[in-house]
C-alpha cells in the first residue's frame, strides 16, 4: 500500500506541474490546480497512513508547512499592499522617470533593468524587488514579445542579487548558519553572480534595436504618500537589520511597517476618502493561491522522501557536477527543503564547493518561472508570462546560471 500510495502522489505532483506548463491548453487557472491537487495529496495521506507513527509524521509534517505557508503568506500580503498603494499613488512611476531619460535605447534600458534588480533585490528582498521591477516593467508599456525579455531577466537578476547575503535568500542563510561559508565569502559570490546577469542581458539584448520613448507623467505626491513610502523603505531596511542583528522573520517586520502605514493613513484622515485597508482586496490572492498550491506539493515530497532521495547524487557524482544538477533540481522543487536535506545529510564538502552550492541553489530557480518565489509573482503580473511563454528562454538562462556557477567555483578555487 505503501508503495502504491507513493505513486500515486508522485503521479498527482506531476500532473500539477503539467496543469501548470499546460495552463493556456486547458483554460484552467494554474493556481486552481495545484491547490487541488495539493490538498488531495495531502488528504490521500491521512487516510492512507502507513501505520500510527506515520500518522503523527504526517501531522507533524503539516504542521510545518502550513507554518511556513502561512509566514511567505502574511510576508506576501504585507509587501503586496505596500506596492499596490505605492504604484496607484504614482511614487514607483515617478522614481522611474527619475533615473530614466525621456528617451533611451530598449538594449540601455535592458542594462539598466538587470543592474537595478540586481542591486534592489540586495538591499531588499526577492519579492518586494520582483514587485517594484514588475511595476517598472509595465509602465515602459513594451510590445509583448520584449516585455517577455525584461522579465525573465528581471527574474534571474533578483535571484542572483540575493545569493551573496544571508538576508537575501533563505538558502544563503541556511548554508551560513551551519557554518560552511563566512559573511566574507558570501560576498565574493556577488562577482560571479553579478557576470551571470551580465552574460544573459547580453544573449537577451540580441534583436532589440530600436528607441523607447518614455512618456514622463509625473503625479503630484502628498505629504502622506511620501511618509508612507518612507515607511516602506524604513520596513525593508529594518527588515534586512532585525533579522541580521535579532533573527526576525521579515513576515513580523513587514507585518508591522503595513500596520504603522494604515495608523499614517488614519492621522492624516486619509482614510475616510482612499480607505488604506482596501488595498488589501487589490493585490494578487491568486498568486498566494499559486504559492499554496505549489507548497503543500514540496511538503507532500518531503514527507514521502523524495527530497531526501535526491541527496544520492552525492554518491554518484563529485559535488561539482551534483552542487550544479541540484541548482538544476531547484528549478522545479523549492530550494529550502533541497538544501535543508543536503546539510542534514552531512556530506563532507570543501569551502569551495558550498559556495557553489550557494549560488547553485540560489539562482537555479529562475531557470522555470515555477521555480522561485521571483518567478511566480512575476507570472502574476505580466499577463503575457506563462511557464511555456518562459521555457523559450531556457538555453539563455542555463547558459548564464552556467557562467555564474562555473565564476563561483573559479573564484573559490582562487580563493582557497
Amino acid at each position: 500500500m505503501t508503495e502504491l500510495l507513493h505513486t500515486v502522489l508522485l503521479a498527482l505532483a506531476f500532473l500539477a506541474l503539467l496543469g501548470v506548463v499546460f495552463e493556456e491548453v486547458i483554460h484552467i487557472n494554474k493556481a486552481k490546480v495545484t491547490l487541488f491537487l495539493g490538498t488531495v495529496s495531502w488528504l490521500l495521506m491521512f487516510i492512507f497512513p502507513e501505520s500510527e507513527a506515520g500518522l503523527v509524521r504526517i501531522e507533524e509534517g503539516l504542521s510545518e508547512s502550513i507554518s511556513e505557508i502561512a509566514e511567505l503568506w502574511l510576508f506576501l500580503v504585507a509587501a503586496m499592499t505596500f506596492v499596490a498603494y505605492l504604484n496607484k499613488k504614482g511614487l514607483i512611476q515617478n522614481l522611474i522617470y527619475l533615473f530614466l531619460p525621456s528617451r533611451i535605447s530598449e538594449k540601455m534600458l535592458l542594462v539598466l533593468t538587470g543592474l537595478f534588480c540586481f542591486v534592489f533585490s540586495s538591499i531588499a528582498d526577492n519579492i518586494t524587488a520582483t514587485l517594484v521591477s514588475a511595476a517598472l516593467i509595465l509602465s515602459l508599456n513594451l510590445e509583448a514579445k520584449k516585455t517577455l525579455r525584461f522579465a525573465a531577466l528581471v527574474v534571474f537578476a533578483v535571484n542572483s542579487g540575493g545569493v551573496a547575503l544571508i538576508t537575501g535568500d533563505v538558502t544563503t542563510l541556511m548554508i551560513f548558519l551551519s557554518g560552511h561559508v563566512g559573511v566574507l565569502q558570501l560576498l565574493y559570490l556577488s562577482l560571479p553572480a553579478l557576470i551571470g546577469v551580465v552574460a544573459l542581458t547580453l544573449m537577451l539584448s540580441f534583436g532589440l534595436k530600436g528607441d523607447v520613448v518614455i512618456e514622463k507623467k509625473i503625479t503630484p505626491i502628498r505629504r502622506v504618500d511620501l511618509i508612507i513610502a518612507v515607511v516602506f523603505l524604513s520596513t525593508i531596511l529594518l527588515t534586512i537589520a532585525f533579522n541580521a542583528l535579532f533573527h526576525i522573520p521579515p513576515m513580523l517586520t513587514f507585518l508591522a511597517g503595513m500596520s504603522l502605514m494604515f495608523l499614517v493613513a488614519r492621522f492624516f484622515d486619509d482614510d475616510n476618502e482612499d480607505p488604506i485597508m482596501d488595498y488589501i482586496r487589490v493585490i494578487e490572492f491568486e498568486t498566494l493561491l499559486f504559492f499554496l498550491g505549489i507548497l503543500l506539493l514540496v511538503g507532500m515530497l518531503k514527507e514521502i522522501g523524495v527530497l531526501e532521495s535526491l541527496v544520492s547524487l552525492y554518491e554518484m557524482m563529485p559535488p561539482l557536477l551534483a552542487n550544479y544538477l541540484m541548482g538544476v533540481l531547484s528549478a522545479g522543487i523549492d530550494n529550502v527543503p533541497l538544501t535543508a536535506a543536503v546539510l542534514k545529510a552531512g556530506i563532507e564538502m570543501s569551502t569551495q564547493e558550498w559556495m557553489g552550492l550557494t549560488y547553485a541553489v540560489g539562482v537555479g530557480g529562475s531557470l522555470l518561472v515555477i521555480g522561485s518565489a521571483a518567478g511566480i509573482v512575476m507570472m502574476s503580473k505580466i499577463g503575457a508570462l506563462t511557464f511555456g511563454r518562459y521555457v523559450r528562454f531556457i538555453l539563455p538562462l542555463l547558459i548564464a546560471y552556467t557562467i555564474g556557477y562555473a565564476g563561483a567555483w573559479v573564484l573559490g578555487h582562487w580563493m582557497f
